[in-house]
């Protein structure tokens, strides 16, 4: 039985994994429309408070809404890029126009969109979840050496401190006792940023000019407006959300050995629904399930909701106070790194222990998680592949996780769902080896 303390700190680990995913989104997107140093406090602050709303809407299980398992909620990364054109092009109100029409497109699609479930066997859903895993590796290592686009990237401090964290939570695990290695992600974060702030010092700036307290304030940019463009923009970003979340809600289903139904994945659905609705009303971006806690879940071993309960709390809490929440930014990117790779190993390590319940006798089989990790992974590395296609058509083709995603289910569908003509069968009247 964990105690209030214990739940706490395991709590707070999850927001840790998840905090720098989270706030890139803002920081990227406002930096690249000119936002200024308030707009950017309010856009950083009311993302980490509606992760923490749109976390509660997926644990609080009822009839509408809700799928109950312990998933973490975090802004979308790959909206990031159609929301600056959008921005550019026609406007902030757009953007949460476009944002709001999509949310009600996911909450109207939901009971069909549930459906699919049938399209997910082993064969997919390890796939789909092994792919999530290779697709986040190379941002763990980009982080680990000091992020992309750094001018120290890759020095010897930066590996030192990256790897340093990695080996601590390696340490941490496999010589702590109970709690301490459910919280080793935790301590790792801890330990590389003291060793960073004795040996090279850590800024505190960001937290100094942090304001002491803030209020959600519904449409703080505006009035929306709604742009057709824009919104088949928005409603194919969430499709592509929707994806991405059915892969994570399979992963953290196998973990904690609880089946899901059709009625599981609609409520799942609605809950992202709404929050991304609340997300354009507040002046925030479409939410999806975040892969790197499924991560820490198998790491810690600790499955109970109750955790991500507390971590949903603390964003609320680091939502409404901004200096708290600076603390957490203020984390070294090679620290945060190094932890990923434990994270995002974790997920792909997950992936393969789906795998193992498919049947890799069938020739059929082994192609489909071939396909679908090789396109997965080459998306992801090579970027730039499919730049000569429409723009629309980049939106899914240049996301690995979507990619691969679409692949295996696909070659599902081909191999192992269609009938073929070789498939048929005739009874033998009489048993072959009869003793």
């Amino acid at each position: 039985m964990l105690g209030k303390g214990k739940i706490a700190a395991l709590g707070f680990q999850h927001v840790l994994a998840m905090y720098a995913g989270a706030v890139i989104v803002p920081l990227l997107i406002g930096g690249a429309l000119g936002f200024n140093g308030e707009e950017m406090t309010y856009l950083v602050s009311i993302d980490i408070f509606m992760c923490g709303i749109a976390t509660l809407l997926q644990l609080t299980v009822n009839r509408f809404f809700g799928i109950g398992l312990p998933v973490v909620l975090g802004c979308a990364v790959q909206a990031i890029a159609p929301i600056i054109l959008i921005g550019q092009d026609m406007g902030i109100g757009a953007i949460y126009g476009s944002i709001i029409v999509s949310g009600l497109f996911v909450l109207l699609i939901a009971p069909f969109f549930s459906k699919v479930v049938r399209f997910f066997p082993p064969v997919v859903t390890g796939s789909v979840v092994t792919v999530i895993g290779l697709t986040l590796i190379p941002v763990a290592i980009n982080n680990l050496a000091g992020g992309a686009g750094a001018k120290d990237f890759g020095s010897m401090y930066n590996l030192g401190l990256g790897f340093g964290t990695l080996l601590l939570i390696i340490l941490v695990y496999r010589f702590g006792q109970g709690f301490s290695k459910a919280i080793a992600v935790l301590i790792g974060l801890v330990g590389g940023s003291l060793f960073a702030a004795l040996y090279k010092g850590i800024s505190l700036g960001p937290v100094s000019e942090a304001s002491w307290f803030h209020m959600p304030k519904p449409f703080y940019f505006g009035t929306p407006t709604f742009e057709w463009p824009a919104i088949i923009t928005m409603i194919l970003i969430a499709l592509v959300s929707m994806v991405e979340s059915t892969g994570v809600y399979f992963a953290l289903s196998d973990i904690t050995e609880r089946k899901l139904t059709q009625k599981d994945l609609t409520r799942g659905y609605r809950a992202e629904g709404l929050a991304i609705m609340l997300g354009g009303v507040f002046n925030t971006f479409p939410y999806t399930a975040y892969s790197q806690n499924v991560g820490l879940v198998q790491l810690s071993g600790i499955k109970t909701r109750k955790v991500i309960y507390a971590a949903a709390g603390f964003l609320i809490v680091l939502g409404l106070i901004p200096k708290i929440g600076a603390v957490t930014t203020i984390i070294p990117t090679p620290v945060l790194g190094g932890a990923m790779v434990a994270m995002f190993g974790m997920v792909v390590a997950q992936g393969i222990k789906m795998l193992g319940k498919v049947n890799f006798t069938s020739q059929e089989n082994l192609l489909i998680i071939a396909c679908a990790v090789g396109v997965g992974l080459g998306v992801t590395v090579v970027p730039d592949l499919f730049n000569a296609f429409p723009s629309f058509v980049r939106l899914f083709t240049s996301n690995g996780i979507v990619a691969g995603s679409v692949t295996a289910i696909t070659l599902n569908i081909i191999f192992n769902m269609i009938p073929h003509r070789n498939d048929k069968k005739v009874a033998d009247p009489k048993p072959q080896h009869a003793e």
